[in-house]
């Protein structure tokens, strides 16, 4: 990185005034000198201007630099959209993998990225959007300031590019710094779609969400939150688009794997430890802020259909259980969540406005804010102005943001372009008082988490940071204490040291199914791993069944049958039958087991986004299992369809469930 003006210098403190000099660092700034004291002229014009006094109380500071800023300036902050490293092509071609494969460097790419196509629907939009914009333009022309960063890069590019990113803003009229977000980047995951998940990367890699709400153990939920806060912190990212707070008690539902499960007292806990281990108590210059999601509760779907597509708009509460899908966000905000989400979806009933929640003055203004009391951020999921605009299609794009405005949103994500946003205020549908609110939210978390003291990273320090022994060390406790043992009633767990042992793993990632079979003969201590299922003494056979993804769908009707899901199930029965068999199968969904073996396979492992190493540690007593199911599997696809969307599974009677939420055997 390039030399710095580094000031760390500490004093005490006198008048009501904090006066601890923080590290300041400045690359296109100059400093200031009041006494003894520095400051950063982040305006360049020679005074100390009261948003850039550290010392004065936050609100001021706000309160000053919202004075200060033009309407443009303000509402491109009011923008989050996708950021591009160098060679990175994420959304190209306007599809969700993007364009060839390139190597992703510490530059900006400064490639527009406008979109005709609907990219979830595949369907034309009414008008073109720019969903990313080459980076200088978008710092220097759309004041852009709020960016969502999916490339996965090593920690050492990654920490140069943000320290590039901080330097351009700060060279900019104001020096305003800014703030990247991402996606989880520490979750061993099936579904790693963008927007979903960033996948492996070279951070910790720790069970899925599903597979820490499996472990039952809040200290080590905390323990994960605060190590990989370490990690994103060392390479820039300061915010996160996380975690979920929605509820699976919509088996179908194809955001499952991305829950803490069906019960909202489990998540609850789950969602209080993590937003306290990434923001600490408050937000500091130590804090990543989370944006709890996808408030009220994405959960209930209609026939498990996602609201990313028109034909799966609509939320829906047979069971009259909404307050129950609102009890996690509650923890959120008793835990002092940074931002919340809103999801796309439409709520269907008479007693609700059938608009998106992020057009719901009921559900985001008077629920979320007047009666939960939520005064943090207000932040729109990917695209609901341009892409779906549940309940108020018939509304100009203008008028769209003007009804998301009223209801209460306060940055809206998927544009970079904020000409249209800027009409709606010229034309007078939105008062300029409206959106200074908005701004003053959005600077408060900045000034909150120090940024404008020191947005920069030390390059070696991230290196050191991401993937330590530390955390690694962490992370495999983790992934083992997330594995369920679901059945052991020939007691044929653990498996005697020198077994001989044929480990196939079913993964059919495309619709080929001869690319399903992966036999593996790890360098394993005390087993003997074999090539055939015939030379074996046992076989351990780990099913990964997948629909496709979230991004596949095309909104037929979704069955949780293994065979439904690239699962040969007549490949798994004729193992069955063949030899002893331990069947391990990675839950994303609470998947329909019935057809192997008519659900009666005795020795059955569920995992929930683990390792090899970690399931050998299962299989053979090196970890005794003490995992707990998350959510309850459906008995049958008739069961799956008789459910009610927002009823947990262990809240639907008997007869509904195969594996109960809570279920988990040891040795």
């Amino acid at each position: 990185m390039k030399s710095r003006v580094l000031i760390a210098l500490l004093f005490a403190s006198s008048s009501l005034l904090a006066q601890t000099q923080p590290v300041l660092v400045a690359m296109k700034s100059p400093t200031l000198r009041v006494g003894k004291l520095s400051f950063k002229d982040l305006n360049k014009n020679n005074n100390l201007d009261k948003y850039e006094d550290w010392r004065l109380p936050v609100d001021v500071r706000v309160k000053d630099l919202v004075s200060q800023m033009t309407l443009e300036e303000k509402l491109g902050f009011m923008l989050i959209s996708t950021t591009r490293m160098g060679g990175d092509q994420v959304f190209s071609n306007g599809v969700q993998g993007g364009g060839p494969k390139t190597t992703i460097t510490e530059g900006f790419n400064e490639e527009d990225l406008v979109q005709n196509t609907n990219m979830f629907t595949r369907k034309p939009l009414a008008s073109p959007n720019m969903s990313a914009a080459g980076t200088t333009k978008g710092v220097t022309q759309f004041h852009l300031r709020h960016f969502i960063l999916r490339a996965s890069a090593s920690p050492e590019i990654m920490a140069k590019w943000s320290n590039n990113l901080q330097e351009l803003c700060e060279s900019s009229r104001l020096g305003i710094p800014a703030i990247v977000a991402s996606n989880p980047r520490n979750h061993v995951t099936t579904d790693a779609s963008v927007g979903l998940s960033v996948g492996l990367t070279a951070f910790s890699k720790w069970p899925g969400e599903l597979g820490l709400a499996a472990m039952r153990d809040f200290d080590l939920t905390r323990k994960f939150a605060e190590t990989a806060a370490k990690e994103w912190r060392a390479v820039g990212l300061r915010k996160g688009y996380m975690y979920m707070a929605d509820l699976a008690t919509e088996p179908r539902w194809g955001r499952v794997e991305g829950t803490f499960g069906e019960d909202a007292d489990l998540t609850s806990n789950m969602i209080t430890q993590i937003v306290l281990g990434f923001q600490g108590n408050k937000l500091s210059n130590t804090s990543v802020a989370m944006t709890t999601k996808h408030f009220p509760g994405g959960g209930p779907q209609v026939d498990g259909q996602d609201s990313h597509f028109d034909w799966g708009k609509f939320a829906h509460y047979p069971g009259g259980m909404f307050d129950y899908h609102v009890k996690p966000f509650k923890a959120a905000i008793a835990a002092g969540t940074s931002a919340i989400m809103p999801y796309y979806s439409a709520p269907k009933g008479k007693e609700f406005e059938e608009v998106g929640f992020s057009f719901n003055k009921a559900m985001i203004g008077d629920l979320l804010q007047g009666k939960l009391g939520f005064q943090g951020i207000i932040n729109s999921d990917t695209g609901p102005i341009e892409m779906m605009p549940w309940g108020v299609e018939n509304l100009s794009i203008e008028e769209r943001y003007q009804k998301a405005l009223n209801a209460g949103v306060d940055i809206f994500s998927g544009a970079a372009d904020p000409t249209t946003l800027i009409e709606v205020v010229k034309k007078g549908l939105i008062k300029e008082e409206r959106i200074n609110q908005s701004v003053a939210k959005l600077l408060k978390e900045k000034f909150d988490l120090g940024l404008f003291e020191n947005p920069y990273v030390n390059v070696e320090e991230a290196v050191k940071t991401i993937g330590n022994a530390e955390a690694v060390a962490s992370a495999n406790l983790a992934l083992r204490k997330s594995i369920v043992l679901l059945r052991n009633d020939e007691k044929r767990l653990p498996l005697a040291k020198n077994t001989k042992v044929y480990f196939e793993t079913f993964f059919q990632s495309g619709r080929n199914a001869g690319e399903a079979i992966k036999v593996s003969k790890p360098n394993y201590p005390g087993l003997e791993f074999v090539n055939t299922k015939e030379e074996a003494d046992v076989v351990l056979l780990w099913l990964v069944p997948t629909a496709g993804g979230l991004f596949s769908s095309q909104g037929s009707k979704i069955d949780l049958n293994l065979s439904k899901n690239r699962i040969d199930v007549n490949h798994v029965n004729e193992i069955l039958h063949a030899k002893p068999t331990i069947v391990a199968i990675n839950y994303s969904n609470p998947w329909v087991i019935e057809e192997i073996d008519k659900g009666k396979a005795t020795s059955v492992i569920a995992t929930f986004g683990t390792t090899q190493d970690a399931l050998l540690d299962i299989v053979t007593g090196a970890y005794k299992p003490t995992g707990k199911m998350p959510f309850t599997t459906p008995i049958s696809q008739a069961a799956v369809e008789a459910n009610k969307s927002d009823v947990p599974g262990h809240m639907e009677g008997g007869g509904y469930g195969l594996f109960a939420f809570g279920h988990g055997l040891t040795y």
